[in-house]
């Protein structure tokens, strides 16, 4: 009975959630809301750079700063610590192996939707946040769906799917990547590795929101540039190769890949399905969860954090830097359709140790540190979703916290010493699950965010004072 659930489940993921309905539903929302707000996150893509680039490192001044607990640039490298797992190194080499160097093609097409679907979610998530009764800042679609629609059910679903999918993709899977990929290369015992892992988690964990935005503000940079200087070395000893990796990405993307070696051949539709698939998978836009991370940024418009969220797809080392970039490395060492055997991540790992002397480290270790950088970002996603579950019982929902606490500890560490193909079915069953009420409020508020980014782009230098209305919508109050 088990194997049969558990099939049904892989069934829905693959054909359904994670398959051609999910692409046609997330492309079709982001071509809706470009159009909706009239590119502008294209046309005024100078803006969108201007208000990043310019301010990564910046404090903010106290005369110009809104309501929120973390600077903006805390909140996109708590948003990326999310994204930044996994998925970039292994989901990447996964789409690569099994739909062939045009899935990366359709990976950008993603990122592109993604630009402005991000744009859209962290918009709303800032103007329809409020406090807790803690007094922090609290957002995100579970918000967003409830004050903006009025959809109590719809936002309950949302954070059931989002606390449910916290323990797997943000708990087990990434402490599981973790602790194989030390194992493996430094031989660590996996008990001790689990231990280590949510010792060091229990202790981010409970300073909240302010600690881990602290910590993941010093490792997502630093972990994403050491991994990106690492693949560049690579890029360079294999130049020679890369103009016709970039081509074979183009002409895949329309043409099929036709079987070579062990590699079985994938048709356009199916390329089309794993990249868009995986590019999901990697920049999360549509998902929902990493709004609940930037209603927390200290800004006066809820669209000048909507920029952040655009940067973070685009440029901040997730879908179109890192991904390309491990896709280039594993396109030009030729291993994608060499061994059908081989793991995706033994096949990032082998695709960097074949052209620099000790490249699989850098895998391992670029491994090691977004694998953790996620799991204490997601938990803040799991503890949001399962304070608003409890939000009309404040001392039930301070209880519910602990537990939730403690179980993700528990569940770092058991990710850490088993074997986890279940926990990866219901992880991804649960993103997808995600997805479905958070895009039903992307279109249904499509005219809040219309007018919220008309109002910003009008004057994107004009910084707006605390407690204000942006064209009649209703936002945030201090009270």
């Amino acid at each position: 009975m088990f194997d049969l659930f558990m099939s049904a489940i892989a069934a829905l993921n693959t054909n359904v959630l994670w398959g051609v309905p999910m692409v046609v539903l997330m492309l079709g929302t982001g071509v809706f809301l470009l159009i909706v707000t009239r590119g502008v996150v294209f046309t005024r893509f100078n803006v969108v750079m201007r208000y990043t680039t310019k301010t990564l490192f910046q404090r903010a001044d106290a005369s110009e700063a809104g309501e929120g607990t973390i600077s903006p640039f805390q909140a996109v490298c708590t948003a990326l610590a999310a994204t930044l797992g996994t998925g970039n190194i292994v989901g990447v080499a996964l789409a690569v192996a099994t739909g062939g160097p045009g899935s990366i093609f359709w990976l950008w097409l993603s990122a592109l939707a993604g630009m402005v679907i991000k744009f859209c979610e962290v918009t709303l998530s800032v103007a329809y946040r409020t406090r807790n009764e803690r007094g922090e800042i609290v957002g995100g679609p579970m918000y967003y769906i409830s004050r903006g629609l009025g959809l109590g059910w719809l936002a309950m679903l949302f954070a059931a799917f989002g606390f449910l999918a916290s323990f797997g993709i943000g708990a087990s899977v990434q402490a599981n990547s973790l602790a194989g990929s030390v194992n493996a290369t430094f031989g660590v015992p996996l008990p001790v590795i689990g231990a280590v892992v949510a010792l060091l988690a229990g202790l981010v964990l409970i300073g909240g929101i302010t600690r881990i935005a602290q910590i993941t503000e010093k490792l997502v940079p630093f972990a994403a540039i050491f991994y990106l200087l690492g693949a560049a070395a690579v890029l360079v000893v294999n130049a020679a190769e890369i103009p016709a990796a970039i081509a074979h990405i183009f002409r895949d993307a329309f043409t099929g890949t036709a079987a070579t070696g062990g590699f079985l051949g994938a048709t356009v539709m199916y390329a089309c399905r794993v990249g868009m698939s995986r590019g999901v998978f990697t920049h999360e836009a549509g998902m929902g969860s990493a709004p609940i991370a930037h209603a927390s940024a200290d800004t006066d418009h809820p669209a000048r954090q909507g920029l952040w969220g655009t940067f973070e797809v685009f440029l901040f080392f997730d879908t179109i830097v890192m991904c390309t970039i491990t896709g280039l490395v594993i396109i030009t060492s030729g291993l994608w359709h060499a061994d059908p055997m081989m793991s995706e991540g033994a096949m990032s790992s082998a695709a960097f140790g074949q052209s620099i002397p000790g490249g699989q480290y850098i895998v391992t270790v670029g491994l090691m540190l977004f694998a953790f950088a996620t799991l204490i970002a997601w938990y803040y996603y799991g503890e949001k979703c399962v304070e608003y579950l409890f939000r009309r019982a404040p001392a039930a929902a301070r209880v519910a916290v602990r537990v939730y606490q403690v179980a993700y500890v528990a569940m770092v560490f058991a990710g850490c010493v088993t074997n986890l193909d279940v926990v990866w079915e219901f992880a991804d069953c649960f993103n997808g699950l995600m997805a479905i009420p958070n895009l039903i409020a992307l279109i249904a508020l499509s005219p809040v965010i219309r007018r919220l980014a008309a109002d910003f782009f009008r004057d994107p230098d004009r910084r707006r004072p605390k407690d204000t209305d942006y064209d009649g919508v209703l936002v945030f109050r201090d009270k």
